[in-house]
């Protein structure tokens, strides 16, 4: 087992369960939100109409995940001003600007502008998440690599929870999609690349397409055995009943939990006013029960990979 800082195991303890299973929920989405809101015009939709999407959801979902995910520009610290994140759910935060620059082959992550882990974790957050596109054979590699690296020494200075998601891509201009076994084996070098020293969760997708459960089993075992940290499950856009099926193929394979977002809460931005909240409160709130009932039974719990510290009288001066 290796020990978790004072500061990361807070905000550890701060997102999961008793029991060390992590659900979140992740509300974290710009402009893809934008396109969901408005798809025909998403350019149209305007600053305060995704905060306050952000707000009904995580007023009416969040007692139901063990944490929130938010972004900083239209959710994070609007929900702790207007009250809808409850004080006793853990919060995360986004470090990234939305999208990636360069081209869709050699895909640059980057910081958001005037944001940083300092800030973060000035705000009360519990963690900071940092996602990335990512292939080990795509050019921007190196740079991820040392992307990921300094933020990960930045949470070490601050002594903050770092939660990484690399997102996986075709590197190769000259062809689509990367098959089902190229995709797997490049989320899994994923993990055994990016997930170094400072990186304590890893936000991950789910490592198989096929329809066989064994082979689903298999693909997520390889990915426990390839991360150094714990792992969740990232949802992906794919609808509720499959995530739930993934969910407990997951866990079942040394999946610390999930981070839930469009298959919990998708039909809800199509929906206006009293519609809007009904289904919030209902459908959607009894789905991210439903996966965080699942996560608590199945998952292995982070407590069986960290530690707590050695603390003596004068461990603060070491701090």
């Amino acid at each position: 087992m290796r020990e978790l800082t004072v500061g990361k195991l807070r905000g550890l303890r701060q997102c999961s369960d008793r029991g060390g299973a992590l659900s979140l929920l992740a509300l974290d989405h710009r402009n893809n939100l934008r396109k969901i809101l408005r798809p025909d015009a998403p350019e149209e939709v305007a600053d305060e109409e995704l905060t306050a999407f952000k707000r009904d959801a995580v007023a009416a979902l969040a007692d139901a995940a063990t944490a929130v995910l938010l972004d900083p520009e239209f959710g994070a610290a609007q929900s702790i001003a207007n009250g809808a994140l409850p004080g006793d759910r853990g919060l995360i935060v986004a470090l990234e600007r939305t999208g990636y620059g360069a081209d869709s082959h050699a895909r640059e992550s980057r910081v958001l502008e005037s944001w940083s882990i300092a800030k973060i974790r000035r705000m009360g957050a519990s963690a900071a998440k940092l996602l990335v596109y990512y292939h080990p054979s795509a050019p921007t590699a190196p740079q991820i690599e040392e992307l990921v690296r300094e933020v990960a020494e930045d949470c070490a200075r601050e002594d903050l929870l770092l939660v990484l998601e690399p997102l996986v891509y075709n590197p190769d201009p000259g062809v689509g999609k990367l098959s089902p076994e190229a995709r797997r084996e490049a989320i899994l070098e994923a993990a055994r690349r990016l997930v170094g020293p400072g990186v304590d969760l890893l936000k991950a997708e789910f490592p198989a397409v096929s329809a066989d459960a064994t082979e689903c089993r298999r693909a997520c075992g390889e990915l426990t055995a390839a991360s150094r940290a714990p792992w969740i499950l990232l949802s992906a856009a794919v609808d509720f009943e499959a995530f739930l099926r993934q969910t407990e193929i997951a866990c079942r394979a040394g999946a610390s939990g999930v981070a839930v977002g469009r298959a919990v809460w998708s039909e809800a931005p199509l929906l206006s006013n009293e519609d809007r909240i009904a289904f919030l409160r209902g459908p959607a709130h009894r789905r991210m029960a439903e996966v965080t009932s699942c996560c608590a039974e199945y998952a292995r719990p982070w407590t069986e990979i960290y530690s707590a510290p050695k603390i003596d009288a004068r461990w603060f001066s070491r701090y």
